[in-house]
């Protein structure tokens, strides 16, 4: 099998796979809140792996919170920064229409609330105008919020001078930065962001391990009442996803000036291919920055959901959107906010590459790109 949908979940690395069979069978079964010796071995474990991740990411240890998902991290920021915040005076929320379904999510939930929520739309790049955000961030601004690289498209989105802005206006910044994690330089010091969010699947940990960064001083309300986590997420701690957290982040964060360099390499191999067998095919992002890792497709006039079928019959694994939004056939919001057609945005999907990719992979899907896209036009012409 040739797995291409690394963006919406990488294989568990052998090392924390070793790692969590280890503290399941061999690791002691203390809660971290209790005080006997047990307790206090637990506690011990989960302040190591929130300082391992602080070291890499350039924060302090209080400011990692563990919670479930990248979802979770990314609700608890939006609404914990609304309830936390919030005055008659403070009632903006700038973001993008770009942003993955949990932002999208948590956004609409605010605005039923009664928050002033403004979407600002990319250009057809996919890169949203940083002019067009820094004139959203009007004096009653109390948080903005933009993924630091596009789920679907792979790109960049400019992040960096806008937290600076941010910062210097008194708006909260959050970033969600499930996408960039092992793919580009991340950490506090590229983005000083009030509010970021991880989640260990997307680069090389097990699903279920996630990491909101709060900074200090942030008021933020708890979601889930209760005191771990500082008070931010009630709930007994899960200690091995914790530590599964923090040895991915390292070892992704060690290997990935090498491993991104590769992959880039393999992934402008592949789109050169692509585009001598298919002239007409679209790579969208393709003129801003993206991750080294990603490429999404237009092949015009095909049916995307056949051709989807065609390579999975041919055990190659990609996707035709989000993963979140998967089953689902509607067209990726995304797309359409970058100004493609419905019928457009149904003939792309997105291949994303991942460690295990090799060249032979390449030329095994670029072969059969060519085999499936006519095929799949005529059936887009029916």
């Amino acid at each position: 099998m040739i797995y291409w949908d690394h963006n919406a979940a990488t294989p568990v690395r052998p090392e924390v796979a070793h790692l969590l069979a280890r503290a399941f069978t061999e690791g002691g079964h203390g809660n971290a809140s209790s005080v006997h010796r047990g307790g206090r071995e637990a506690r011990a474990r989960l302040d190591g792996a929130r300082a391992r991740v602080a070291r890499v990411l350039g924060c302090a240890p209080k400011e990692v919170c563990f919670v479930g998902s990248g979802s979770e991290a990314d609700a608890l920021a939006l609404k914990g920064a609304w309830f936390g915040r919030r005055s008659p005076g403070k009632r903006r929320v700038v973001s993008s229409t770009l942003e993955h379904p949990a932002v999208l999510g948590a956004l609409a939930q605010l605005e039923a609330l009664g928050a002033d929520v403004v979407r600002i739309p990319p250009a057809p790049t996919g890169q949203v105008p940083l002019e067009a955000l820094l004139e959203a961030l009007t004096p009653d601004t109390l948080l903005c919020s933009l993924m630091w690289a596009n789920n679907e498209t792979g790109v960049v989105q400019p992040v960096e001078a806008l937290s600076r802005e941010c910062r210097r206006r008194g708006i909260l910044f959050h970033t969600d930065a499930v996408q960039a994690a092992g793919k580009l330089p991340m950490t506090l010091h590229e983005v000083d962001a009030d509010l970021l969010a991880l989640s260990a699947h997307k680069f090389g940990g097990p699903p279920g391990a996630a990491v909101l960064v709060v900074r200090t001083g942030v008021e933020l309300h708890a979601l889930t009442p209760g005191h771990q986590e500082a008070g931010l997420r009630g709930g007994t701690q899960n200690i091995p996803y914790a530590e599964a957290f923090a040895l991915a982040l390292e070892l992704a964060h060690a290997e990935r000036p090498a491993n991104a360099e590769r992959l880039r390499h393999l992934r402008d191999t592949f789109e050169h291919e692509v585009r001598a067998h298919l002239p007409d095919v679209c790579i969208n992002g393709e003129a801003v920055p993206r991750v080294p890792n990603t490429s999404n497709l237009t092949f015009p006039g095909a049916d995307g959901e056949a051709l989807l079928i065609a390579l999975d019959l041919e055990g190659i694994c990609v996707s035709s959107g989000a993963a979140c939004a998967s089953g689902t056939l509607s067209p990726s919001h995304v797309l359409r906010a970058m100004g493609l057609t419905p019928a457009q945005a149904s003939a792309t999907l997105r291949f994303s590459l991942g460690t295990s990719t090799t060249p032979e992979d390449v030329e095994r899907v670029v072969a059969a790109l060519a085999r499936h896209v006519p095929r799949a036009r005529a059936l887009g012409l029916e």
